[in-house]
């Protein structure tokens, strides 16, 4: 999306006076310093792809930055290297250690992931010790400096362009990430596997791709370090460090690509300043700014969750709304499906947990142009059936088909592909994202750019029709005057039919729509009703899970009702109405 005016110009003013600070007479202490917080900073827009927008916290980034320093140390001082040449040679050393270690990693899940990437930070710091090729912990001395022609970066002023350089240019290219198709596939990875999945996003392959680039950035803060300091040892890449870059992003905000820069620069002069006066306070050396860090911690995480740096942007005046693109090729779209046309068979499938059985041999059937409804009391098997067909659950017999091809075994993103979209029971959407980004992610499936097109903006005239489409939903279903707001802004209704315009952004054959009204007011529900009806006059198939009689009786088509997982009736909704079986299960004296 387009950076509001005002915080474009505040992230200018400040590269317009980092680019002005070596020609001032600064003291060379305030420039080394700002060397280390740009080395810092590559570190922690690694940790903000990573913990802050991804969700995958690691305390283990110093590790991989020790992978840069030590491939660059080695191949320049044992081998000759040009210092230039190992610069791709260090990165990519950082990707190929995080390929088998993100594999591992990013599956786990809760407390587990952030105490696995804390044991092999840990493990990695004391291998830099034990291996002679790297010097044990004396490390490895006399590594050559940059050096362009004749000229050698051998002062901190002349480095300093070169870390900046690169910190400008990773920041952009993090900020470009975000703001495209396989950035809002990450970004939804913090609301969970589930939403994404359905809407045809590899969340395996989005979880690895983020901790790889934040590998990679790391790797290319080592490689920087190492030619800075022209000296290295383990000590800079213990798991000390690991923790000071997560505080760093947390501090500047994580997820906010600028904030890196930001929490960065904070921790580095407040450690430095705590330093010098702790010992003149508490008359010790003793390390103890550690412990103003975790209090400092412990307070933005109680006072700003979202760190400093969001603080900062509510001081400057507001930006006017993003700007979409003016034109854009319309996206490739299904070929409609003829009316009365067989979608969804439901062929006596059944699903136990354990000794429970949820589905009981259900059996019925989806026609193109049709709305039917899935009715039942609470616990009647309806969500566990939707799970079914959209893969969330695995049948234990029976088959489900789908244009007659059978759909047991394919993933939910699989399915997606297919033309099956759905809503959920518990709507799942990100918060923090805008209504359109919401809804673009529901077009995932509709878009090919990858992380390198991403990353160097070659994805714009894609992204353009991308959002155009997510545009048009908003605007089908009604929700125009929202469409640059953040979705967590909406009400319970109005989510419900975000979620509509995100399913229908994936130009589905058939839409699944679980539980669509429940918690919404009456009013809330009659206009749902009016936008079912229009979307099934336009030519769309749906499938309605709901538990509401009187929501769904002048509603749909066709009727099916479950009672304790098994199919107790089915038809037109007067015959269901009527049916004795149902009286007795579910509408009791309403009938």
């Amino acid at each position: 999306m387009t950076t509001p005016s005002s915080r474009f110009l505040l992230v200018a003013g400040a590269l317009m006076l980092l680019a002005l600070l070596p020609l001032l007479p600064v003291p060379p202490f305030w420039i080394t310093l700002l060397n280390n917080i740009g080395i810092a900073s590559l570190v922690t827009i690694g940790l903000v792809l990573l913990t802050g927008v991804g969700g995958l916290t690691s305390f283990g980034q110093a590790a991989f930055c020790g992978f840069g320093a030590y491939t660059t140390a080695v191949l320049t001082t044992a081998y000759g290297f040009s210092p230039w040449l190992t610069l791709p040679l260090s990165v990519a050393m950082g990707a190929i250690i995080a390929l088998p270690l993100g594999l591992i990693t990013v599956r786990l899940s809760g407390h587990f992931l952030p105490l696995g990437t804390l044991a092999w930070g840990i493990a990695i710091y004391y291998l830099f010790g034990q291996i002679d090729l790297l010097g044990r912990h004396d490390g490895i001395s006399g590594i050559p400096p940059l050096a362009i022609g004749d000229f050698r970066f051998l002062s901190g002023s002349s480095i300093y362009y070169v870390i900046w350089t690169f910190v400008i240019l990773t920041a952009l290219a993090a900020q470009n990430l975000l703001n495209s198709r396989i950035g809002r596939a990450i970004r939804a990875l913090r609301g969970g596997g589930q939403a994404p999945e359905a809407f045809g996003v590899n969340v395996a392959r989005a979880k690895l791709t983020v901790f790889v680039l934040a590998s990679m950035t790391a790797a290319l803060a080592g490689w920087l370090y190492a030619h800075m300091q022209r000296a290295i040892n383990p000590t800079p890449f213990s798991i000390s460090m690991g923790i000071e870059y997560l505080l760093m992003a947390v501090v500047g905000g994580a997820g906010h690509v600028w904030g890196a820069i930001f929490g960065a620069s904070l921790v580095l002069v407040l450690k430095e300043a705590l330093q010098r006066l702790l010992p003149e306070l508490i008359g010790t050396s003793a390390n103890f700014e550690m412990i103003v860090f975790g209090a400092l911690l412990v307070a933005i995480l109680q006072l700003a969750r979202d760190g400093l740096w969001p603080l900062v942007l509510r001081l400057l005046p507001a930006g006017s709304p993003p700007s979409l693109p003016p034109a854009a090729a319309d996206l490739e779209k299904r070929r409609p499906v003829p009316a009365g046309t067989p979608l969804i068979r439901v062929d006596k499938a059944r699903k136990t947990f354990g000794g429970l059985v949820a589905v009981n041999d259900v059996s019925f059937e989806v026609k193109a142009g049709q709305i039917v409804g899935l009715i039942g009391p609470n616990g009647a098997g309806k969500s566990t059936t939707f799970d079914l067909i959209t893969g969330m659950n695995h049948l234990t017999a029976g088959q489900i088909l789908f244009n007659g091809k059978p759909l047991s075994g394919l993933s939910p993103r699989e399915i997606a592909r297919l033309g099956v979209a759905r809503t959920f029971q518990h709507p799942k959407i990100l918060p923090d994202m805008s209504v359109l980004e919401n809804v673009a992610l529901g077009a995932h499936l509709r878009g090919y750019s990858g992380v390198v097109k991403s990353v160097l903006h070659l994805d714009r005239p894609e992204e353009a029709s991308l959002l155009a489409e997510a545009k048009r939903q908003i605007e089908r279903v009604g929700l125009g005057p929202y469409m640059h707001r953040p979705a967590g802004d909406l009400a319970l209704g109005q989510v419900r039919i975000l979620e509509i315009a995100r399913a229908l952004a994936l130009d589905p054959v058939v839409l699944l729509l679980d539980e669509p009204a429940a918690g919404l007011r009456h009013g809330e529900k009659q206009e749902l009703a009016v936008l079912l009806r229009k979307l099934r006059e336009e030519g769309m198939s749906i499938l309605l899970v709901e538990h509401d009689m009187s929501f769904v009786m002048g509603l749909v088509d066709h009727l099916v009702v479950l009672d304790f997982g098994t199919r107790i009736a089915e038809g037109k909704p007067q015959e269901v109405r009527e049916n004795p079986a149902v009286i007795a299960a579910y509408l009791g004296g309403v009938a």
